[in-house]
């Protein structure tokens, strides 16, 4: 499964190691990492290793990750995807991340846009949900404007970066569209 998604300003595709520079620039930023479920990256072998971890998960269909690519710059500006894919259930975990100095244009809202229509066209999908930290405004707007339904709160559910965490689950399904 490596589809190839496009839309009027961005292109997604399967993620390469050749990514590895232009990732780490994004996932070394703290700003980005914050509310990530991982550590901001010090190496640019961590966004190799990380590239090629989800890559495997692609191969199991398990997870699809994508790189995000401005289409007018060519350059790359985030990664996004289903974190976790169930065809069994037909539901994903969605989550996305989009470098710093392209927040606030729209982009993440354009790309999950086109990851939910993939979702629900190509791959049959019921639901795709996403689990966002209660302080995340900006990934809660997204999810809000293209009419996520939030579902709850779920109170100290993970454990990040050393210490339990709300998380707040919002979720689209296929009749919602």
């Amino acid at each position: 499964m490596n589809p190839e998604l496009h839309t009027e300003r961005l292109y997604l595709r399967k993620m390469d190691p050749s990514d590895s520079a232009s990732l780490f620039r994004i996932w070394s930023d703290p700003d980005v990492t914050e509310f990530m479920n991982i550590d901001q990256f010090t190496d640019e072998s961590q966004a190799r290793e990380m590239i090629r971890f989800l890559n495997s998960l692609s191969e199991d269909d398990q997870a699809i990750r994508f790189t995000i690519m401005e289409k007018e710059s060519g350059q790359i500006i985030g990664s996004g995807g289903y974190n976790f894919l169930d065809m069994e259930h037909a539901k994903a975990e969605i989550g996305y991340d989009i470098a710093k100095d392209y927040w606030g244009k729209g982009y993440a809202t354009e790309a999950v846009g086109t990851l939910l229509e993939y979702a629900f066209s190509a791959l049959k999908l019921n639901r795709v949900e996403a689990k966002v930290e209660p302080e995340n405004a900006g990934s809660i707007k997204v999810l809000q404007k293209l009419r996520f339904t939030h579902e709850g709160t779920l109170r100290q559910y993970e454990k990040i970066k050393g210490k339990f965490k709300d998380i707040s689950i919002y979720s689209k399904l296929a009749a919602d569209e």
